[in-house]
């Protein structure tokens, strides 16, 4: 299944619960701009498991703590965060998930934790 929202597309796989994304980004995307609009949360409240196989991204947490991800790069991204891509690329994203459920099937934190 393919959709689009926000000027994001995803190619979608379902693999028994879980599902397998292929999520694209365009340059100058940033999740406050083109998704809290639509979703209507202050943060991007999902959590993202997977490999960013094309692109830049940074990921900025309301605590201070930012994230560069560049590609190649497996990633675990928290519940509540923005997101930009950065550069002129697209950043492409590999994800596995499940929908709703990610956090606690995935025995993930609630949000973003510094490591100990």
């Amino acid at each position: 299944m393919r959709r689009e929202v926000g000027g994001v597309s995803e190619d979608i796989f379902s693999a028994g619960d879980a599902h397998i994304k292929r999520v694209v980004y365009p340059a100058g995307y940033k999740w406050s701009t083109n998704l809290k609009p639509i979703v209507g949360t202050e943060l991007c409240m999902h959590a993202h498991v997977g490999f960013l196989a094309e692109g830049h991204m940074r990921i900025d947490y309301p605590d201070g703590c930012c994230i560069d991800l560049i590609a190649p790069q497996a990633v675990i991204i928290h519940p509540g965060h923005d997101a930009t891509v950065i550069g002129d690329e697209t950043a492409v994203l590999i994800q596995f998930d499940f929908d709703k459920e990610t956090v606690a099937r995935l025995n993930l934190p609630l949000e973003h934790e510094h490591a100990q």
